[in-house]
């Protein structure tokens, strides 16, 4: 019979755990939390210091039954659940549930879940800490003191079904705002000359500097003509030659941001789905029948940068063995704490780097294993040598105009060979090489050839740029920053439209509204302030009630004047200028969750509903009747179809052009990559050059 009862918060942690501890311990899983604030109600008491009414999660009874059978039967319960805010709280609540004294040493923490990191823990057990769970309900009181209030309001004056948050707003007014600047923006002409030249048969390519020693502009064609009137020859000399080595050192290892911006950029992956196979890696892999499951990365919420002095040790000795003393890291890596930061345990990082992504890929699906490998990579390069670089810059000039030319090539990999960070303009790493050019020499102009450039709008925001930027505004968290983008797509305020998001109209009029009524809810430096009171709560600062009292005695006045004052919105049905192929009656533009769609008029008593279809002006080359028209997939991918389907059912994920290809006459189509547009055959090689 055990003598131990453990609660951890998931199956799969359970099974792993149980495995480590061995015969005297049942380990058990709460399923996430098991008490909650209503559903169906506020849930707090303002009179009443902001007292909260939990009650059980609705289908969590039979959970709950079965973990107070269980404890009935030991000496003691342990709370294991994960080393967060979250995790203190769901302790909490069990503890409440199963009448364990929350200050007896009930609690058990751990960054990742190894033999040795679960049997170190149990050695030391500790009360729950209050200051975090107050912490974790001020956040929840706070939210939904806003959401349960702001929202009725909006099922009002707007539509059912809409919702306001802190965070989420917030994000939402960023996207807005970002829209806002791409539609005013006024393109500026400015233009480029690039030249190309050659030293005994070696080209090379440099680009225009300036004129008289001075770096100058070039923002009219008449510029570019006063400059190219100067140059008389096809020589020009070299002028200046600078040889430079420059070190360049490793990036830190993971935080919950930086992997989800790295886990986009290399990986293609959803900030959500990031952290549900990141929790996968956490909680454990079965690697083998002896060993067992095994969590293969640290906890996956944390926003330190720092390592154990243990990891930092082992990656040593694993970069001397695998690359050469030379690899290894010979300072201490400084690490930077960021005022924001709550520190409180690691960087995400592989729980042993001898555990390396060949050794464990064929016991992970393929997205696990492409994480683990970035994780890995990352981490280990963060403790290696820095990089040296030869860089090279040179000037070559004729009649005062000036060309410059720069190359870099890699004298010392260093951590570069293990892993370079990725960018958000998606262009690779590589060697810019020049001949070995000298002062006084003499080049040959091969090409100048002036290029013609527009500048560009703002990009919209990527997941991967939203998240850096919620995170360098200070607003959310770590664990809140996929559910915060989940949140805001499934409401219908914003939609994803070529893995940017773009605000829908349901969305500017919920923001417009809040602007007017709630303006301090939108304020960014509001919400980051708020984060770091909560922040000031976990660390004992200050008390949770004080902070709520705060903001709540001026957010009821303005409740007041919202319930008075805010007018009631009607999104009209738009006609779409066709009828009901059901019933005959006009279809007419509805807003739903994901933008706009046609719907009959006659609802409810024609359900009838079509998706808004976009003719792309070719005709489709399977039937050659109909024309493509671009529709969107489920999970929102815009495809190209033909408008006769079902009768043709041609598709393409490559978006058809008019024209078709000169070798072979097949449908030509756009391709999109990293590096941008470029056009190519859909049946042959043909190829044409990027945008």
């Amino acid at each position: 019979m055990a003598d131990y009862l453990v609660i951890v918060e998931s199956p799969a942690k359970a099974k792993t755990i149980g495995k480590y501890l061995g015969k005297k311990y049942i380990v058990k899983a709460s399923m996430g939390h098991v008490r909650d604030l209503p559903k169906s109600q506020m849930g707090v008491d303002v009179e009443k210091s902001f007292e909260p009414k939990y009650i059980t999660i609705r289908g969590k009874g039979p959970v709950l039954k079965d973990l107070k059978t269980a404890a009935k039967k030991v000496k003691k319960i342990y709370l294991a659940a994960d080393p967060d805010r979250e995790g203190e709280a769901i302790a909490w609540h069990l503890a409440h549930s199963l009448d364990i004294d929350e200050n007896s040493d009930c609690r058990v923490v751990f960054n990742e879940i190894t033999k040795q990191a679960i049997k170190d823990a149990f050695k030391t057990p500790r009360p729950i800490n209050m200051d975090l769970v107050d912490a974790q309900q001020a956040r929840r009181i706070l939210d939904r003191l806003v959401g349960y209030n702001i929202s009725p309001l909006l099922w009002k004056k707007v539509k059912k079904g809409l919702s306001a948050g802190r965070v989420q707003s917030v994000a939402v007014k960023m996207i807005i705002e970002r829209e806002k600047e791409i539609q005013s923006f006024v393109p500026e002409e400015y233009w480029s000359i690039p030249a190309q030249f050659s030293l005994e048969e070696e080209s090379f390519e440099a680009r225009f500097y300036g004129v008289d020693g001075k770096k100058q502009e070039l923002t009219s064609e008449s510029d570019v003509k006063q400059v190219l009137a100067r140059l008389k020859e096809d020589l020009f000399s070299v002028t200046s030659v600078k040889k430079k080595e420059r070190k360049r050192n490793p990036v830190t290892p993971f935080t919950t941001s930086s992997l989800q911006q790295e886990a986009a950029r290399k990986l293609n992956f959803r900030a959500k789905k990031t952290m549900m196979i990141a929790q996968q890696l956490y909680e454990g892999i079965e690697l083998d029948k002896k060993e067992g499951a095994v969590g293969l990365i640290t906890y996956m919420r944390t926003d330190s940068t720092r390592i154990s002095e243990t990891a930092q040790e082992e990656a040593k000795q694993y970069i001397e063995q695998t690359y050469g003393e030379d690899y290894t890291r010979k300072e201490k890596r400084a690490v930077k704490k960021d005022k924001k930061a709550q520190d409180a345990h690691e960087a995400i990082r592989p729980t042993s780097v001898f555990k390396d992504p060949k050794t464990v890929k064929s016991f992970l699906a393929r997205d696990q294993f492409r994480l683990y490998k970035l994780i890995w990579e990352r981490m280990v390069a963060s403790e290696m040598a820095p990089a040296i670089m030869d860089t090279m810059t040179v000037d070559i000039e004729q009649n005062g105009v000036q060309f410059r030319a720069t190359g870099s090539k890699v004298k010392f990999a260093g951590f570069m060979k293990v892993y370079i960070e990725g960018n958000d303009d998606g262009k690779k790493e590589e060697d810019r090489l020049l001949p070995n050019l000298e002062e006084g020499q003499v080049v040959k102009k091969v090409e100048i050839e002036p290029n013609q450039h527009f500048t560009q709008p703002p990009p919209r925001y990527s997941e991967a740029r939203l998240v850096k930027t919620m995170e360098e505004l200070g607003i959310g968290r770590p664990s809140t920053y996929a559910p915060t983008l989940d949140t805001i797509q499934r409401r219908g305020y914003v939609a994803l439209e070529d893995k940017r998001f773009v605000p829908t109209e349901l969305g500017q009029i919920v923001l417009e509204l809040i602007v007017e009524f709630f303006p301090e809810i939108l304020d960014v430096e509001f919400t980051a302030k708020m984060e770091n009171d909560l922040d000031s709560i976990e660390d004992g600062q200050q008390e949770w009630i004080r902070i709520i009292d705060g903001f709540y005695g001026e957010f009821e006045k303005r409740l007041s004047v919202a319930e008075e004052e805010m007018k009631e919105v009607e999104i009209k049905d738009e006609p779409a200028g066709e009828d009901c192929d059901k019933c005959g009656n006009e279809m007419v533009y509805k807003m739903g969750r994901y933008g706009k769609f046609m719907a009959c008029s006659n609802f409810p008593d024609c359900r009838n509903t079509k998706a808004i279809v976009k003719d792309i002006g070719v005709k489709c080359p399977s039937c050659h009747e109909g024309n493509i028209v671009e529709r969107k997939s489920k999970k929102r991918r815009i495809f190209y179809g033909c408008d006769r389907y079902p009768e043709c059912e041609f598709l393409s994920w490559d978006k058809p052009i008019a024209r078709p290809c000169p070798k072979c006459n097949s449908m030509l189509v756009e391709k999109k990559s990293k590096k941008g547009v470029h056009v190519e055959c859909s049946s042959c090689d043909y190829k044409e050059e990027s945008n």
